[in-house]
């Protein structure tokens, strides 16, 4: 069936139950409407007050959960008879199309950004009504998309169709070629729909009102006219359009990072600004809005295990665009002072540093970090931009990386992505035999080969992981909608899971890496060098967890000095297991048109990892089974012991550039510490040294030990009270007691 037949059937015959357009309410229902003296519950009283109190109560409604608790599934479906015949790609964007009519809208009146994704289904993760798992992991093009409007956007569909002889072949059968870009087409006929609803219901609060707010719908929808289907002339109609382009997105359960947000709205509110149309002031209320409309989400489930705000809405601010010129505007400015006022964590933001970074931006972000909510964290991408390249990318597209979802680097836009996370705690377990307690401990006669059998297990793994990543990029859901976002989709006429983009990756991304080092460690010191005991009685101690030997995992504990606290001897360790970790992944680059960047990374696993079902048992560097250890790049827990510098000089004794997928550190800094000027500049100063050491992701969370045990015990409290979890921020309420704990036993740092 080819479009133009599609939309003559699209609302007849497709439709089961489709029931009546309705939009949700625009006032509090009674069970989520506050009192006044329970508005500033949302803020901590220490933030300064720039928004006006209409936007401040706005934010408040949608932190509280309000408009996550009024969404349900969807209440119609397609007919199956109607779309038996058609392509996955077509019974997809014959799906969006219903969506698209039928989804009930959301329109507030005091709002000045619309554009609202309400069934349930798209924050569990389904496309609606497409029976299919949705897309995450990425970050689209908005900023092409931006540019050009859907109208460019749908011109290069239409021009590529007119090439549909030269349309490649799909690897998946029935997918890619002519009926994908005609899908394209149907979704963006869809996307007009939505628009077109919106602004019909606009209409009619325009015609229903007085006064302000008359005047406030009137000023919305005149910034929605043209838009997104025009690229935009305001600054308005830039905010509104890249939320409209996204929030359509999202409304089909895409989770996707936004990008550079800087980069696309700083020039538009620079003209604004030059025209005298705007000023900074109105420029923060418009923008405030893009915020709380992330927040739409919140309360739509019970998400406590792993937090709420994980829906991989990551904002890029700041560093050097394609040509090497600084991008950092006043848009970078205001967004900071967003997040400071509002404390919104549903958009985990990083800030992209370099050795030219303007000391105000370094400042800024300083004040705002010292908020706590973890919501602020830096790139280095002086160290980022070299692993790129070096990895093969070229500089004027390494230049403008992204992340996918936590901090993941990829080329927005242009790259379909996903990671394979893996333990290697767990490896070098295996190799000292803790997993089959029924056979004989390894004797190893010497340091060396125990090594050597840890790396034999860790190069069998990668091997195994290269043959998996060799098969992959071949078949997936059909995704019209974010294929069409995504370069080079369209030129090939293949779909984003069928190898159209121009990038397409599967990271190996390693964890537990700093108590392997710290295992190795003790091993060669108290086995093979102090000849404390043989490997075997040692591989028995473990196997027993401890039992009988407490006092030797004391002297482990204590007498050791790990990773973290500027140990020579340490850090040589794990730089050894680091390197080679790097080395055996990037013996394959690429192969079968598959990228394998390297990565590091935990994002939480390490509680997983210590279940009974897991693959950690008792560990060399004096833990107990179950015991949850270090996150991501940082250092285990409780042993770095000298402070915060000497944790990232021991973390920056690494070459990152052989990480192109990037590894983080961590930092949980007491809020005493930075309180005044004094804690302010250490705080620069740390930033500052980050850069200049060679990191190349570091986020810090401000917050109090006491606090988050208070918070545990008591979270009616802190309703909005979020930590850093790792590559996304939560409000603490919403953690399970596994991921509250493993927030809490962070080692808490002054600066």
């Amino acid at each position: 069936m080819n479009r133009r037949d599609f939309l003559r059937t699209a609302s007849g015959a497709a439709v089961i139950a489709a029931g009546p357009t309705v939009s949700v309410s625009a006032r509090p229902s009674d069970t989520t409407t506050l009192p006044p003296s329970r508005w500033d519950d949302f803020w901590r009283p220490d933030t300064p007050c720039r928004l006006s109190e209409t936007t401040r109560r706005l934010a408040a409604r949608a932190i509280s959960g309000e408009h996550g608790r009024a969404m349900a599934r969807a209440t119609f479906a397609l007919d199956p008879a109607a779309v038996a015949d058609l392509s996955p790609d077509m019974r997809y964007a014959r799906a969006v199309q219903l969506v698209a009519e039928q989804a009930p809208l959301r329109v507030l009146p005091s709002e000045l950004i619309v554009g609202s994704a309400t069934l349930l289904e798209a924050p569990a993760h389904l496309a609606p009504l497409a029976d299919v798992h949705s897309t995450s992991h990425t970050t689209l093009g908005f900023a092409q998309v931006l540019r050009s409007g859907y109208r460019g956007l749908r011109q290069r569909i239409e021009d590529r169709l007119a090439r549909e002889p030269q349309a490649g072949v799909s690897p998946t059968p029935g997918s890619g070629g002519a009926d994908l870009l005609e899908a394209m087409l149907v979704c963006l006929d869809a996307a007009a729909v939505w628009h077109r609803r919106y602004m019909d219901l606009l209409d009619e609060r325009i015609a229903a009102s007085d006064g302000v707010e008359r005047e406030t719908y009137t000023h919305t929808r005149d910034a929605l006219r043209n838009v997104p289907e025009n690229p935009p002339e305001t600054f308005h109609e830039a905010v509104q359009s890249l939320w409209f382009m996204y929030a359509f997105q999202r409304l089909m359960g895409t989770w996707s990072g936004i990008g550079r947000i800087d980069e696309m709205l700083g020039p538009h509110l620079e003209r604004d600004l030059e025209a005298g149309r705007l000023t900074l002031d109105e420029a923060r209320e418009i923008l405030a809005h893009f915020w709380i409309k992330g927040c739409e989400w919140i309360g739509a489930f019970d998400t406590r295990g792993s937090g709420d705000a994980q829906h991989y809405q990551n904002v890029i601010l700041a560093g050097v665009d394609p040509t090497g010129r600084e991008v950092t505007n006043a848009v970078t400015y205001l967004v900071l002072d967003i997040v400071e006022e509002l404390h919104i964590s549903d958009f985990p933001i990083a800030v992209r540093l370099n050795r030219n970074t303007p000391r105000r931006l370094l400042r800024r972000m300083a004040e705002v970090q010292r908020h706590g909510g973890g919501i602020v964290a830096a790139y280095n991408e002086d160290v980022a931009i070299e692993a790129l390249t070096r990895f093969g990318y070229p500089v004027e597209e390494a230049r403008t990386f992204a992340n996918d979802g936590c901090w993941e680097m990829l080329v927005p836009g242009r790259t379909a992505f996903i990671y394979v996370p893996f333990d290697a705690l767990g490896l070098l377990h295996g190799a000292l035999g803790l997993h089959d307690p029924a056979q004989p401990a390894p004797d190893f006669p010497d340091f060396e080969t125990c090594y050597a059998a840890f790396r034999e297990r860790l190069a069998a793994h990668l091997d195994g992981f290269h043959q998996m990543a060799d098969q992959h990029w071949t078949q997936g859901p059909p995704a019209p909608l974010v294929s069409m976002f995504v370069e080079d989709c369209i030129e090939r006429a293949q779909s984003y899971y069928a190898r159209g983009a121009r990038y397409n990756v599967i990271a190996p991304h390693a964890g537990g890496l700093a108590n392997v080092a710290n295992s190795l460690l003790v091993i060669k010191r108290l086995v093979y060098e102090d000849r404390y005991l043989t490997l075997p009685e040692f591989v028995e101690v473990l196997r027993s967890d401890w039992d009988g030997h407490e006092h030797l995992r004391q002297l482990v504990l204590n007498r050791f000095t790990f990773y973290g606290n500027d140990d020579d001897e340490a850090d040589a360790m794990v730089r050894r297991v680091f390197d080679d970790y790097t080395a055996l992944a990037g013996q394959v680059r690429d192969r079968n048109g598959v990228l394998r960047p390297t990565g590091i990374s935990t994002f939480g696993r390490e509680i997983e990892w210590s279940f009974p079902e897991g693959p950690r048992r008792a560990s060399p560097d004096g833990y107990k089974r179950g015991a949850v250890l270090a996150t991501n790049f940082s250092p285990s827990p409780g042993t770095d012991l000298q402070g915060p510098t000497a944790v990232l000089q021991s973390y920056c004794k690494m070459d990152f550039t052989k990480t192109p997928n990037c590894a983080t550190v961590e930092l949980k800094v007491h809020p005493e510490s930075v309180k005044d000027e004094r804690g302010l500049d250490a705080m620069v100063a740390l930033l500052e040294s980050f850069v200049r050491l060679g990191g190349m992701f570091m986020h810090v969370d401000v917050v109090d030990s006491a606090m988050l045990i208070d918070a545990q015990r008591h979270p009616e409290k802190y309703p909005n009270f979020a930590v850093r979890i790792a590559g996304w921020s939560a409000r603490f309420a919403t953690l399970d007691k596994h991921w509250q704990d493993m927030v809490i036993q962070r080692t808490q740092q002054r600066v």
